[in-house]
């Protein structure tokens, strides 16, 4: 394992990782080059490239704002929604960049230059950034590539950051990459998927850390949730969506009132529609592993925390330990994605995103159920064996249709794996491993125009209105 839970599930806005937090993230790491480096006071003038699939649907996506806020120093970690809405503005009435939030430049989104149809040889979403001096000459380059999750990689240090991921995982107690080391490391420490996950956590962090850090998570997914039952209307961009999530709340309030257990599936909907509209709409919501699936996982969780045994009469306190224990054990999954495939819907489809998202959620829930490991990753097997192909094709580029319904339905199928494989004594034909490396293989073998270009499927099959 060379990447941690806190990796995984990081605090953004929406609406994509791969295209709004990464490249956010991007421009304010090359902002920092271009403070150690000495130059930001000569800069006179910016120049930035998209490529691939960041130029293709970028737009739809919040890249350019994204790029221009990152510029200007802003993380998505730490805005608000109510700066990213005050800064837009004022860009929208012609106010100058503020590079590293002080060097005036006389620079907006309209001068970014798209390049949809180059793919650079990293990866589909590239990013190329430039500063010249007064007399036009560069002074500073750098290329970015914003690999899904909202994580970046800088062009001339992956392998510098391999080594040092790997330097890294020689520190931890339980290192793994795939899903048969993790359940080695389950069978010799007697330890489930949580376990394991958070032994190596805490070669970084504190217990309290660890614990604090994953009850914030949750916390910020849940403001995400009630954030969006406040709002009405339709979504941004032009699609005329409508926000569904404060209707269906209204009514569940009506129908189910005290929570009947036949109305499971109804509350999850809703809570997976209020998290992906939200995040449709640029809010503050957790990559969980990205934003396009970010409502699978507070989905899936609401039901651990709600609908399984021993929940109705559960203290506060045995809740916070579900979520502790479910956001650990879905980590662990994760990594897996992270370490032998990919969560980028630009790479490799939503079967990257959706997918790994219904996985990952499928072993939460299994473990704080009960599960031996060997459920746990039969559970996310089933998850992503029923997922894969998945395409990615938004319509506009933006992440509404088929994206808000995509992870409801995504979340059902979570809950299902896990009790199919709760009723199973963890034996199966078909490992987690193997799913994994086809869902891989799938995605590299998957045409273009079905991985985030908006060029094929129901982005060019449904008639915008």
């Amino acid at each position: 394992m060379s990447v941690g839970v806190f990796d995984l599930f990081t605090v953004g806005i929406g609406p994509s990782s791969s295209h709004t937090v990464g490249p956010m993230r991007a421009a304010a790491a090359f902002v920092r080059e271009l403070e150690v480096a000495g130059v930001l006071t000569r800069v006179a003038a910016i120049r930035v490239d998209l490529y691939g699939s960041l130029a293709a649907t970028g737009r739809g996506h919040g890249t350019m704002t994204a790029v221009l806020l990152g510029l200007e120093g802003r993380e998505p970690e730490l805005i608000l929604p109510a700066e990213v809405e005050s800064r837009l503005a004022a860009f929208a009435t012609g106010a100058p960049l503020l590079l590293a939030g002080s060097i005036e430049l006389a620079y907006g989104a309209e001068e970014m230059i798209l390049h949809p149809l180059t793919v650079l040889p990293r990866h589909t979403n590239g990013v190329k950034f430039a500063v010249l001096d007064d007399a036009d000459s560069a002074i500073h380059e750098a290329t970015y590539f914003s690999v899904g999750g909202g994580f970046i990689v800088r062009e001339g240090e992956v392998d510098s950051a391999t080594a040092e991921l790997e330097s890294s995982k020689a520190l931890l107690p339980y290192p793994f990459r795939t899903a048969a080391e993790l359940l080695g490391h389950c069978a010799t420490a007697g330890a489930n998927f949580s376990a394991v996950m958070y032994a190596n956590e805490l070669v970084e962090r504190s217990a309290l850390d660890i614990r604090s850090g994953l009850l914030h998570l949750r916390d910020v997914m849940e403001e995400c949730k009630n954030a969006s039952l406040a709002r009405t209307g339709l979504l941004p961009g032009g699609l005329k969506v409508r926000r569904r999530a404060p209707d269906w709340h209204a009514r569940l309030k009506q129908e189910d009132p005290h929570r009947d257990p036949k109305f499971w599936q109804e509350w999850v909907n809703l809570v997976a529609l209020a998290v992906n509209e939200e995040n449709a709409s640029g809010g503050r919501v957790v990559t969980a592993p990205t934003n396009g699936a970010a409502g699978i996982i507070p989905a899936v969780m609401f039901y651990a925390t709600h609908y399984t045994d021993g929940m109705a009469t559960a203290t506060q306190r045995e809740k916070d330990d579900v979520v502790v224990k479910f956001l650990l054990a879905a980590g662990a999954v994760g990594v897996l994605y992270k370490e032998q495939a990919s969560i980028s819907g630009a790479e490799v489809g939503c079967q990257g995103e959706v997918g790994s998202a219904s996985s990952m959620a499928a072993a939460g829930l299994a473990e704080v159920m009960g599960g031996t490991p060997e459920q746990v990753e039969n559970a996310a097997e089933i998850a992503m064996e029923h997922n894969l192909g998945l395409t990615c094709d938004p319509i506009g580029g933006l992440v509404q249709i088929p994206c808000i319904e995509r992870n409801a339905i995504a979340a059902a199928k979570a809950i299902n794996a896990a009790k199919m494989a709760l009723w199973g004594d963890g034996q199966h034909r078909v490992s987690l491993d193997e799913v994994i490396v086809t869902m891989r293989e799938t995605g590299r073998d998957m045409n273009s125009k079905y991985k985030e270009t908006a060029l094929g499927g129901l982005a060019v099959n449904v008639v915008e209105c």
